[in-house]
């Protein structure tokens, strides 16, 4: 019997603030900030706040955290709800940062009205410089201690369009000793004249980050905000604003980020290599974007399984790609249908005591894990092709596919022998002449085994197809490890991308491509958007068998 999942450390808190009833339900949220496309480090982040509210019947808000205009566009709004829902969650309201506007600016005035907040002249490198280290204590701003009457006169000339960017900012008056360097007079406002994607120009100045998420977090009554580790100091200033503030008490709890060996989770670097061209987009199937895995072939099912294995914990750790691979086969293996490709280097058989022009029809199950259910038709004619890595000339002991003299069945339908090998004046080999034994019929004939059992296709009925081939988008296991003296884009892999032809049995073209398909003995490909009617495009979505173990 499979052993009870133990509750994860969120779990255990949820449950011990409804038994205590400091809650009548929860209430989680997902804020990503609408500049890039959401990640595989997002999915975890999904599945836990989504998991959670449905957990303990709860709901969970989408917020974008749109307080930065320079960076920040529809694209990435749009992208992000498409993502979401593709993964099979949907939010209980659509919010915005930007909807709060308004309340923030206004909180903000409080803080000045109780002395709390100043104006500052000096530049972001002053202030960076000022601030002091963990051994050092930083130094008062010249105009920490201007009135609270100047001090509002001028936030209200910054909202007013008076200064230019970088002129000033807003920040709070906390202590300049403390030592959590996040206390030392955080910014709250800075001047940005940039046109927002929904408030317009209204707005010149923008809130940072830690002044809005808490209070945002409290307006709309989140129970239990979950952040990623890095977020941890930044909690307690999360909680001296709503403490400061009066208002209702959020609280944020941080869980380890998912780090994935090969892979780069940074949105800045991953829009580099979009914008340079390094890949083809945001989509692009070597991408760890949900989009580009999504493209790849991967399936929500896929990503949660993983997420479900991975748990939640508050230590970082690297997690093997291989664990990701092996949960998408675990999934297609069970619903995916099968077809067979042969490579664009086969080997042509022919079978000299075949009819000539005769074709014979075999069915094969779509899944062999509904034997019963929808078949397909193979078409078989006496012009094969094979794999060229299916044959051997000089084959050792224990090579059971096919050899000069030896037999092999092909799949679905008869054993076939090698009688003749015919080479090109370079020596390649270019057919196998071979004949086939009309009483290993799989349905009608008698049963004889042989060891080796390869895929095929009809050469007057096969289809070709342009597959392409991924791998990890980097050589270095541990992207985090890049030396100082090295550019992260000096690990990309080379071998990322290679494209290839096939050729597939008719079937293939029929298939609606809602999930990845299996080629059979190959891997998992999934159609990809490029394709056309007259040229089938396949991506690879992993291979059929991997050396990971659980």
């Amino acid at each position: 019997m499979e052993e009870e999942r133990k509750n994860n450390f969120l779990e255990e808190i949820i449950e011990a603030d409804l038994a205590a009833g400091k809650y009548d339900s929860i209430v989680t949220r997902f804020p990503p900030e609408p500049n890039g496309y959401l990640h595989l480090g997002h999915a975890k982040s999904l599945c836990i706040n989504f998991g959670l509210a449905m957990k303990y019947g709860g709901r969970t808000n989408l917020r974008y955290d749109d307080t930065n205009p320079t960076k920040e566009d529809v694209e990435y709004v749009d992208a992000i709800k498409e993502d979401i829902k593709w993964l099979g969650f949907q939010w209980a309201e659509e919010r915005y940062a930007s909807d709060y506007f308004d309340q923030l600016y206004e909180w903000a005035e409080q803080l000045i009205e109780r002395g709390l907040a100043y104006v500052d002249d000096q530049t972001l490198e002053e202030i960076r410089v000022n601030r002091g280290t963990v051994e050092t204590p930083g130094v008062d701003s010249p105009w920490r201690n201007r009135s609270v009457e100047e001090n509002l006169r001028i936030f209200r000339e910054m909202k007013a369009g008076k200064y230019p960017d970088g002129a000033k900012v807003l920040r709070a008056k906390i202590d300049m000793a403390h030592p959590n360097m996040m206390f030392r007079d955080p910014i709250l406002y800075r001047i940005k004249h940039a046109s927002h994607h929904r408030t317009g120009d209204k707005w010149c100045i923008y809130p940072m980050y830690d002044y809005t998420h808490g209070q945002c977090d409290s307006i709309e009554h989140i129970t239990h905000s979950i952040c990623t580790l890095e977020f941890d100091i930044h909690r307690p200033l999360y909680d001296w604003f709503i403490e400061t503030l009066g208002i209702y008490p959020s609280h944020q709890y941080e869980f380890a980020r998912l780090n994935l060996t090969y892979t780069l989770m940074s949105k800045r670097k991953l829009l580099e290599l979009v914008e340079k061209g390094y890949v083809s987009g945001w989509d692009d199937p070597r991408m760890p974007t949900l989009c580009g895995v999504r493209r790849r072939g991967y399936t929500p099912e896929a990503l949660k399984m993983f997420c479900d294995r991975i748990g939640v914990s508050k230590r970082d750790q690297l997690m093997d790609i291989g664990l990701l691979e092996y949960c998408v086969r675990q999934d297609l293996n069970e619903r995916s249908n099968r077809y067979m490709v042969v490579s664009g280097d086969p080997i042509k058989v022919t079978l000299t005591n075949w009819e000539p022009g005769k074709v014979e029809w075999f069915e094969a199950p779509l899944n062999p894990a509904a034997p019963d259910g929808p078949k397909r038709r193979v078409p078989f004619t006496g012009e094969l092709l094979i794999d060229r890595a299916d044959f051997m000339e000089d084959a050792p002991k224990k090579y059971f596919r096919l050899r000069p003299d030896g037999e092999v069945r092909l799949k679905y339908t008869y054993i076939i022998k090698c009688n003749e090998v015919v080479k090109d004046a370079d020596g390649k080999v270019v057919e196998l002449r071979c004949t086939y034994d009309p009483t290993t019929h799989p349905q009608s004939g008698q049963w004889r085994s042989v060891k080796g059992t390869i895929h095929w296709v009809s050469t007057a009925f096969a289809r070709e197809i342009e597959c392409r081939n991924y791998d990890r988008l980097f050589t270095l296991e541990d992207m985090s490890l890049v030396p100082e003296d090295k550019d992260y884009k000096d690990f990309l892999n080379p071998e990322s991308l290679v494209v290839s032809k096939g050729w597939a049995e008719p079937a293939l073209l029929g298939d609606p491509g809602e999930i990845a398909v299996q080629f059979e003995r190959v891997g998992y490909f999934r159609k990809d958007p490029d394709s056309t009617p007259d040229h089938l495009i396949m991506n690879k979505t992993t291979s059929l068998k991997d050396s990971f173990k659980l």
